[in-house]
């Protein structure tokens, strides 16, 4: 994150660890077989992300944030992302294309992280949606061939791309503020 708000830092970094473990979950609906394990162990570290810098939340709870003034344009963008994520699985659900669930669902959540780069004044937040967008067009080309659920390849992509920019973001974090377990005023 390029973000000078340590709450917002530590906040994302808790919310990718435990978006890593949702999708890499997700993914068990009917993963490769080979691939379960690894699946668990990295749902386990995006856990520990979450655990970790979920507690430098709490403790930088009333510093400030990109956010202070503007939640309504956050609760604005966050409605809508559900919104349609939820019409948009219902949709395929009628038509008898649940299997395509996990991805739309992925490509409204990378798409959605270019507008709430601007709300949280973070540019590295744009780069991850397009290169989440990206991925997801190009795994359009094996799914389309693939009779399984889409979250095979949608979850371990979404999953391992939040888990780097977990990592990465938390090396920044260390970095520039030092450890995640000390308050360190604001």
């Amino acid at each position: 994150m390029l973000t000078e708000f340590i709450r917002d830092h530590a906040f994302s970094i808790a919310w990718f660890g435990l978006m890593t473990m949702v999708w890499l979950g997700w993914a068990q609906e009917d993963p490769e077989p080979s691939n379960r394990w690894k699946l668990g162990a990295g749902s386990i570290l995006g856990l520990g992300f979450a655990g970790i810098f979920g507690f430098t939340v709490f403790l930088h709870w009333r510093d400030g944030s990109a956010l202070d003034g503007n939640w309504h344009l956050y609760g604005i963008l966050v409605g809508s992302e559900v919104l349609l994520a939820a019409a948009g699985a219902i949709a395929l659900a009628f038509r008898e294309l649940s299997r395509w669930t996990a991805w739309w669902i992925a490509l409204v959540v990378a798409v959605h992280f270019i507008p709430m780069a601007l709300l949280l004044q973070d540019l590295s937040m744009a780069i991850l949606g397009l290169i989440q967008t990206l991925g997801l067009f190009v795994l359009l080309l094996r799914l389309r061939t693939d009779e399984h659920a889409t979250s095979r390849r949608v979850g371990p992509f979404m999953g391992i791309s939040l888990l780097v920019f977990a990592v990465i973001s938390a090396a920044v974090f260390v970095l520039r503020v030092g450890s995640p377990s000390v308050h360190h005023g604001g």
